[in-house]
């Protein structure tokens, strides 16, 4: 399954694609006895999915072998033994792929000429991800962060790995001209390699970097690289050959207090609004100016979800999820929007919002 969302992966998913391009959503469940039910609701909304394809005249059945195909192969592909909290899966002619999210979706099937994909950025937003670099004299990898957990990533060609067999040792020893492990110019080398792929992995995906190693790695890492200069530093050794366990519990002590940094600079930052009168609070409100490109900073509670309908006019109102029309994922479309024109969004602990019901942005203007 698709794991890192990065600007050029979101810019494939989002282009143009010959009809149908299916989106199927389903929600799905982390633990026991809930979980239990995700198999059989994945049958049926994929099910679903084959049904709206058979009924659709604009479906040729060439078409509509080769997208069925595509569900079916991505069915095969689905762990639900590792479920997080939702599901996206894309297929269109010729292709096909499989999204585990870690916020919940409403179930739903969508046949256009693009995929949908608000459900998918919204997650990602709200996992807040991060990258971590766990350096050694050996090896350099790359852990994808965000959500409670890390998975070892191998973008740019991580983890990089090396030999720290030196060939003339022997003879170095000899003469009193063996470098310690850190001070070695082969080590450089390599710690600088590192940190060059990874700034080309921050062009393309960026996030908050924590670089773990024993304090000699970090203190080079400081004359010999660029990107990580800039990065958290965890003088924790041993983690660029451990578990993703071990990585998680050695940088979620700062990841938790990054979060409760950001947060309360949120709420300063809201509080300020109000002060200048560019404050917008509640759905509708968040919703207006969010469509017109105006919020600067968006503030979401984590758990925070309404299913809403336009009355006709310029306002959502509040609807039941059988209602014709309603809308059961507008925060997420919401999310997409912000981020779409250049905002910040920052989900935040429940609760954090108070009168402003779950949702709130600092506007532009």
């Amino acid at each position: 399954m698709e794991q890192v969302l990065s600007p050029t992966t979101l810019t494939e998913l989002r282009r143009p694609r010959p009809y149908p391009a299916v989106s199927v959503l389903t929600p799905t469940h982390r633990r026991e006895p809930d979980n239990a039910q995700d198999p059989v609701r994945l049958r049926n909304v994929l099910a679903k999915a084959k049904k709206q394809l058979e009924s659709d005249p604009a479906v040729t059945r060439e078409l509509r072998m080769d997208v069925v195909g595509q569900l079916e192969q991505a069915l095969a592909e689905v762990d639900l033994a590792h479920a997080e909290d939702g599901l996206a899966i894309f297929a269109a002619p010729g292709e096909h792929q499989v999204w585990s999210l870690a916020r919940t979706v409403p179930e739903r099937v969508v046949l256009s000429d693009t995929f949908l994909t608000r459900n998918l950025v919204a997650a990602q937003a709200a996992e807040r991800p991060f990258w971590v670099l766990a350096v050694s004299a050996d090896r350099i990898s790359l852990w994808s962060g965000g959500g409670g957990h890390v998975v070892e990533s191998e973008a740019a060609g991580f983890p990089l790995t090396r030999s720290l067999e030196d060939p003339d040792a022997e003879r170095k020893e000899r003469v009193g001209d063996l470098p310690s492990t850190f001070r070695d110019e082969r080590t450089r080398h390599f710690l600088r390699d590192g940190d060059t792929i990874l700034a080309s992995v921050l062009r393309s995906a960026p996030r908050p970097v924590y670089v773990t190693g024993e304090q000699a790695a970090l203190s080079l890492l400081d004359e010999v690289g660029t990107v990580t200069k800039d990065a958290v530093h965890v003088a924790h050794g041993g983690l660029a050959h451990a578990n993703a366990d071990a990585v998680w519990q050695a940088v979620s002590p700062l990841v938790t207090a990054e979060d409760r940094k950001s947060a309360a600079t949120v709420a300063r930052e809201l509080e300020t609004a109000k002060g200048r009168r560019a404050f917008a609070a509640g759905v509708d409100e968040v919703w207006q100016n969010a469509t017109a490109g105006r919020v600067r900073l968006l503030a979401v509670e984590e758990n925070y979800r309404v299913t809403v309908r336009d009355d006709g006019g310029d306002h959502l109102v509040p609807a039941d999820t059988d209602d014709l029309d309603a809308r059961d994922d507008i925060v997420d479309e919401i999310v997409e929007q912000c981020l779409d024109t250049g905002a910040q969004v920052r989900f935040v602990p429940d609760g954090m919002l108070g009168d402003a019901a779950g949702i709130a942005g600092v506007l532009r203007y």
